[in-house]
């Protein structure tokens, strides 16, 4: 079970990396053709319009994807930001009653949280929303990746609370101090 729980993890981070090369590639290429665009107006006086429609639209898709398929892989890797100032001088005892409750807050958000956005995907499937760019897109396209990014968090969530209730140590632990001393 815990290869299986990982590889999800893992796999949502892989989808986030390469929502983040789309945004890339995305970008590069619009560049080159706004050069390509410059290039003609210095040489001819006019341009020629070059442009990928939409393409601020699907950028914007695309981060939202990576962002919220990043969240599990990034709990788990301890690159989320906590504040370690008070729960770091608290006791053993204290210290993992702490860690399981704000685990349980935060899992209770993110249950809410994926279930409104499932929802929200519903919705758009059964009332066919569309984009309102240039290039009309569903809406519950670019909202899946929110729901399952979401979604996956939750699980992970509900994986790092059933571990703490076993008694082992936060997935986090020693992980994110290391890279502020670096």
């Amino acid at each position: 079970m815990r290869r299986t729980l990982d590889f999800i993890y893992q796999a949502a981070g892989g989808l986030a990396a390469f929502f983040i090369l789309a945004i890339v590639a995305l970008v590069f290429a619009q560049v080159c053709l706004n050069l390509a665009d410059k290039i003609a107006v210095a040489a001819t006086g006019a341009g020629i319009g070059l442009t990928i429609p939409s393409y601020a639209d699907f950028t914007g898709f695309f981060l939202a994807a990576s962002t919220f398929l990043a969240l599990a892989y990034t709990l788990r890797a301890g690159g989320h930001i906590r504040v370690t100032l008070l729960i770091g001088r608290l006791p053993a005892g204290t210290h993992r009653a702490f860690e399981i409750a704000v685990v349980l807050v935060a899992l209770a958000m993110s249950a809410f949280a994926t279930w409104y956005v499932i929802l929200l995907v519903h919705e758009s499937l059964e009332f066919g929303d569309r984009s309102s760019g240039m290039v009309s897109v569903p809406l519950w396209l670019p909202q899946l990746p929110v729901a399952l990014g979401l979604a996956i968090l939750t699980l992970a969530l509900a994986d790092e609370l059933v571990g703490l209730l076993r008694g082992r140590p936060a997935s986090w632990e020693g992980k994110g101090e290391s890279l502020l001393s670096e």
